[in-house]
């Protein structure tokens, strides 16, 4: 077979796919991507592993796509990972920044053909419940139902526990469900797996606030271990001086109602538009990351006159900069389909004031910055006024809310405001366990799903003595208490 270029599935045209909520990319043929697979190389050292988290065994489902035998190749797909079909289409790919191919050439295009074994696997009716084949008559409370929740709760129950999953959100996926827009992952893909979850034995709980509705105390009788998996919720604030102004908001205070207009809940006004909406406004995202993007693809969609969007680092290089070398992930310019459909990024910009009037948010004053000795300092003579009607915080999350749960169970904290966690993933207070940003601090999703695999290791050890669960993390990439 000759040389295959990199090749990776097109996105649909921005003046259509601004009119609908639908996922931006067109279907990729299947003969297609069996030469893309074929460009793996059977290296001798796979450094792709490495650049994996969940060690996903990436040359071996590779070469089955390749062999067309794709049967085989989810079930070494699902081997080390329980949902290709979120990580396929919202994970940054660390593995292909760590491909051999990569040194002198595009690497492998590992995501895409991800999703398309999940994918093809699920049409084909592969994608079965595994029920457990003894029950242990142990029962485990998972707190939260984002990834690294949801890939714990899969483990246990298929190690034969009684798996409960509460959720404080009206439904599960946490912030699959509510953070990430529909454009970039449809939630059916999420509907389709708690299917199979749900037929296995796991019990879903919505609209459970625990430590409110359900206090520790209920919960610690009830369960003879929990996994704490409610993420790093607490987000980071901008308290400069105009802050209280009305029309400045987080981006998650945003992005849940316009993911709950697409679920059809009845959150629309006369004017068919959510509580939080960016229609016909000026609008102004504070932060260059993936949810300043998701702020910035809704704002289109919903008809905004404009948007900026800001980020206080310099606008990075085109090509792998030289801080960054084969195999770590590079740092380099990236354009999403969001940046593609429209608006302005700035970058190497501080904002130091919120301007306003009676009617809330008008405008916002900035100016340039540039890195001296490790501080941001101030470029004099740039500053600048910008009209805005409304303004999305999108500058990360500094960790888990301490009130009410963690409070009450009393489990430690790092340095950072996690909570501490030993080798096995638990916490300070005996048969309580911590997976994902909860214990992590913000991160990606493939590291969640790791993290939910190896807690749930930890746990199923904890309950019965030993395990024969895979726990993908070594030990001593577990945060110590």
């Amino acid at each position: 077979m000759k040389f295959t270029k990199r090749e990776t599935p097109k996105r649909r045209p921005v003046p259509l796919r601004l009119r609908d909520w639908n996922e931006v990319y067109e279907d990729f043929d299947h003969e297609d991507l069996r030469h893309q697979a074929s460009r793996c190389m059977d290296c001798g050292i796979p450094f792709c592993h490495n650049g994996c988290p969940l060690g996903n065994l990436i040359p071996e489902w590779n070469d089955l796509v390749h062999q067309d035998r794709w049967q085989d190749a989810i079930e070494r797909l699902h081997a080390t990972n329980n949902f290709p079909e979120f990580t396929g289409r919202l994970c940054p790919a660390p593995c292909e920044a760590s491909c051999v191919l990569g040194i002198n050439s595009d690497p492998v295009t590992i995501k895409q053909v991800e999703v398309e074994i999940i994918d093809n696997a699920f049409d084909e009716g592969w994608v079965v419940p595994k029920r457990a084949h003894l029950l242990t008559g142990k029962s485990v409370a998972v707190v939260g139902s984002g990834p690294a929740g949801l890939a714990a709760a899969q483990q246990l129950t298929r190690a034969g526990h009684d798996v409960t999953v509460f959720e404080r959100a009206d439904r599960i996926g946490g912030l699959l469900r509510y953070g990430i827009p529909e454009f970039k992952m449809e939630k059916r893909h999420i509907d389709r797996r708690l299917d199979q979850m749900r037929a296995e034995g796991t019990q879903f709980r919505t609209s459970v606030d625990v430590g409110v509705d359900v206090t520790v105390a209920e919960l610690r009788e009830e369960f003879n271990a929990v996994v704490l998996a409610g993420g790093a919720t607490d987000w980071r604030d901008l308290p400069i001086p105009g802050r209280e102004f009305t029309g400045i908001h987080q981006a998650m205070e945003y992005l849940p109602w316009a993911n709950k207009a697409t679920h059809g809940d009845p959150v629309l006004d006369a004017d068919g538009q959510p509580p939080i909406t960016a229609k016909g406004k000026r609008v102004v995202i504070i932060g260059g990351g993936d949810t300043g993007a998701d702020c910035l693809g809704t704002a289109h969609r919903q008809g905004a006159a404009s948007v900026h969007q800001f980020e206080i680092m310099p606008r990075p290089p085109e090509e792998r900069a030289d801080v960054t070398p084969w195999p770590t992930y590079p740092l380099v310019y990236r354009v999403s389909s969001a940046h593609e459909e429209g608006g302005e990024r700035v970058f190497a910009v501080n904002t130091e004031r919120f301007l306003g009037a009676e009617v809330g948010v008008t405008g916002l004053r900035a100016h340039e910055v540039e890195m001296r000795d490790g501080r941001f300092e101030k470029v004099e003579g740039t500053d600048f006024e910008l009209e805005a009607d409304l303004v999305l915080l999108a500058m990360g999350f500094v960790g888990p809310e301490r009130p009410g749960l963690l409070t009450e169970l009393g489990v430690e904290l790092t340095d950072r405001g996690n909570v501490a966690r030993n080798a096995d993933f638990e916490t300070s207070v005996p048969g309580v366990f911590v997976a994902g940003d909860m214990g992590r601090g913000q991160s990606l999703i493939v590291w969640a799903i790791a993290e939910g695999r190896a807690a749930a290791a930890g746990v199923d050890r904890f309950l019965m003595g030993h395990t024969a669960l895979p726990a993908p993390i070594a030990p001593t990439a577990a945060p110590q208490r």
